[in-house]
């Protein structure tokens, strides 16, 4: 289907789209900080894995780089302002071996996203046969 639109309302969309993205990125650093303690280390891994995910299906979805950039901002703005203590002297995410698997691993991960994006957008989406390879389809 080709319907034509104009350009205000497909940048809203976009624009929309990498909102959802960065929110995705904070409910996954919000909802990490608070559970990452669970079965030590394996829940603390198992965000990590969420986030490489959400960053590599972003880019996937976005077909820019951005899409994996946006999820991986929202976690680690979210993830490391709930590190830090605040006045009453509490600390959410502790400095514990799960702790630092989930803050280490997820840095990793949202850096790791965006770098397997930027490769695959690199070099996966090259015009073969008036078909982008790398767009959501195998290459046949």
């Amino acid at each position: 289907m080709n319907a034509e639109t104009d350009g205000k309302g497909s940048r809203l969309l976009t624009a929309a789209a990498y909102t959802a993205l960065f929110l995705a990125g904070v409910v996954e650093g919000l909802i990490g900080s608070f559970q990452y303690s669970r079965l030590v280390p394996v829940a603390a891994i198992g965000f990590c894995v969420l986030l490489l995910a959400t960053c590599l299906l972003g880019s996937w979805a976005m077909r820019s780089v951005s899409g994996a950039l946006w999820p991986a901002v929202g976690w680690i703005v979210t993830s490391f302002v709930l590190s830090m203590p605040v006045s009453s002297g509490s600390v959410i995410i502790t400095n514990s071996t799960a702790g630092k698997w989930y803050l280490y691993g997820g840095t990793v991960s949202a850096l790791g996203g965006i770098a397997l994006s930027f490769g695959a957008q690199s070099f996966g989406g090259r015009v073969r046969g008036g078909r982008v390879r790398g767009a959501g389809a195998w290459p046949r």
